[in-house]
């Protein structure tokens, strides 16, 4: 199912009756603590405000990393309060393409909730063709809809870690990230052994709208991807790992999440570590796996 709606689309939608739909801003993004702020001087009509640090999260715990999935039933109840219903339609959004909302899509199809949709291009794409956004809160009538869990593929620590024997194992965090040049966040620099770099950044284009499906399928299969290899998504903390999930739908393929990601991983210093531009591999050595142009501290 393709993940996508475009503007003319959300139009029609919000224009049809016969059918409830809920647009949710999710307006959030590393070192920015102000999505709020920034939803109230103004958003799509109707719009409900989502909090991913705490409605799309559990509280950080190095054993589970910055952004861990909250509970079931915690989840269900933050839906609730964002007024939707069994048999609405979904719309998320954020202000920087989607890398935010697409935790939402990935939590609310992951819990069975089948019509949930990214606004492409997110709000810079709604301002873009001249329509209206509001300012202030909008405080829906509680919501009935009934959620599930585990309907989307996820992967924990240990299964990462022998992914890329069968597998192919991608990093959606920016290449510096990926080669430990830097790291803002976590306390190892570096990749899981195994994985290829594919930063989420590469996904959409100028105006943070989704590149085409065949774009798409190419700019994954020249890191790997091929039919019949499964594959699978870390980031820092499984919040944009969703968004790259999302660009392997439009793509036709279908990814597992690991949603713990970079940050419960480096956190366990019982797991390698690697560095460098390559996945990783070699001999060990000096307390060092070392392997072509990086290396995995140990």
């Amino acid at each position: 199912m393709n993940p996508l709606i475009d503007v003319a689309g959300l139009q029609a939608r919000l224009a049809d009756d016969r059918r409830r739909t809920v647009p949710l801003d999710v307006r959030w993004a590393l070192g920015d603590p102000h999505g709020h702020k920034h939803y109230l001087a103004g958003h799509l009509p109707g719009a409900v405000f989502v909090d991913l640090a705490t409605e799309l999260a559990a509280p950080a715990a190095p054993e589970r990393g910055r952004h861990p999935l909250p509970a079931p039933d915690d989840f269900q109840a933050a839906a609730r309060r964002w007024g939707i219903n069994d048999g609405d339609v979904v719309v998320a959004y954020d202000d920087t393409a989607n890398m935010a909302a697409a935790r939402v899509w990935w939590m609310l199809r992951n819990a069975g909730f089948a019509d949930v949709y990214l606004l492409d291009g997110g709000l810079a794409a709604w301002r873009a063709a001249d329509l209206p956004v509001e300012a202030g809160p909008v405080q829906p009538e509680p919501g009935n809809v009934t959620l599930a869990d585990g309907n989307m593929p996820v992967l924990d620590a240990a299964a990462a870690a022998t992914w890329a024997g069968s597998g192919l194992l991608l990093d959606a965090r920016a290449g510096e990230r990926y080669r430990g040049e830097i790291e803002p966040v976590d306390p190892r620099a570096g990749h899981i052994p195994g994985a290829v770099s594919a930063p989420t950044s590469d996904n959409v284009d100028g105006n943070g709208r989704f590149l085409p499906a065949a774009e798409l399928r190419r700019r994954f299969e020249s890191v790997g991807v091929r039919d019949g290899i499964p594959v699978a998504v870390y980031c820092g903390s499984g919040v944009t790992a969703a968004h790259e999930v999302a660009a392997l739908e439009v793509a036709g393929i279908r990814a597992a999440l690991y949603p713990g990601s970079f940050s419960e991983w480096s956190n366990n210093a019982e797991l390698p570590v690697a560095t460098g531009p390559e996945p990783g591999g070699g001999h060990r050595s000096g307390g060092k796996f070392v392997g072509g142009k990086g290396s995995v501290a140990l």
